[in-house]
């Protein structure tokens, strides 16, 4: 009969987070795969674990998570645990889940920690919709990419980021999406933990002569419905009425739902467009 996958997530820096679910299947698994078993140790010894480790990181991920489906379809049940927060979630333990799925191998994920909904739930920001994003990539083309899209992204950003690339990336964040509302979360959990809220150009005034330390999670406010449907109104002020209703019959739409298109593109009424037409 072959074993099980077990997502454990452990805390973000307080240890008393940690659940008793947790504890028990860490004792009781064959196997603990650790993002980082020094790091990880400190928890077992806590604890007073003591389940055998191997280390499963970014850079072994696909080698080792084939190691690990082996060892699940022998019967072992494992156990994965990241540095901190919930396996999976920006995180090389999603490697392993979607060989698990691949071999159909059973799993289950234990909730806990995650700093991503940790620092949403303090943040004062909107809650409802939110858009995780986790690090930027380092890559400058496809950091360009996904900051095109957070440009429009009506809902409650999400990102991390370390403390010594704080400042540009809030650099970065006002000239792209603007001066927006911000909650800062630092040290979540922890000793030192500070939760502050500000605004974008607030930000880099204080930690460009304060110097950021810590990790840090960055919840940016989305932009308005108000303020996407106001830039798309005003991206059609330099097309005439006339001009625009052509748009849209040449696609095959008839007169009356083309003046119905171009009043709602515009943000007027119906009446206005036709009062505009039958002025020409």
């Amino acid at each position: 009969m072959a074993g099980k996958l077990y997502i454990c997530a452990t805390p973000i820096g307080n240890l008393e987070d940690i659940t008793i679910r947790v504890l028990n299947i860490l004792k009781e698994v064959d196997l603990i795969a650790a993002e980082d078993t020094r790091h990880s140790i400190k928890l077992l010894n806590h604890f007073d674990i003591k389940t055998p480790m191997t280390s499963y990181h970014e850079y072994n991920k696909i080698e080792k998570a084939a190691y690990l489906v082996e060892q699940m379809r022998e019967g072992k049940n494992v156990a994965i645990i990241t540095d901190a927060g919930t396996p999976a979630i920006s995180d090389p333990g999603e490697e392993l889940v979607r060989q698990c799925h691949a071999a159909g191998i059973e799993m289950t994920s234990l909730p806990g920690p995650a700093a991503c909904i940790t620092a949403l739930t303090v943040s004062g920001l909107s809650t409802r919709r939110f858009a995780f994003e986790a690090f930027l990539p380092p890559d400058k083309k496809d950091r360009k990419r996904i900051m095109e899209e957070l440009k429009k992204e009506s809902r409650t950003i999400i990102l991390y980021e370390a403390p010594h690339h704080l400042v540009k990336t809030l650099e970065l964040l006002n000239e792209e999406l603007g001066d927006r509302k911000i909650t800062i979360c630092r040290e979540l959990t922890k000793k030192h933990e500070e939760i502050w809220q500000s605004t974008i150009a607030g930000a880099i005034e204080r930690f460009s002569r304060e110097e950021p330390k810590g990790e840090f999670v960055l919840v940016i406010e989305g932009k308005s419905f108000e303020d996407i449907d106001s830039e798309q109104q005003s991206s059609w002020e330099n097309v005439s009425i006339e001009e625009h209703m052509k748009i849209y019959l040449s696609q095959g739409v008839d007169n009356k739902e083309a003046m119905k298109l171009v009043a709602k593109d515009r943000g007027l009424s119906k009446r206005d467009i036709y009062n505009s037409l039958m002025k020409k």
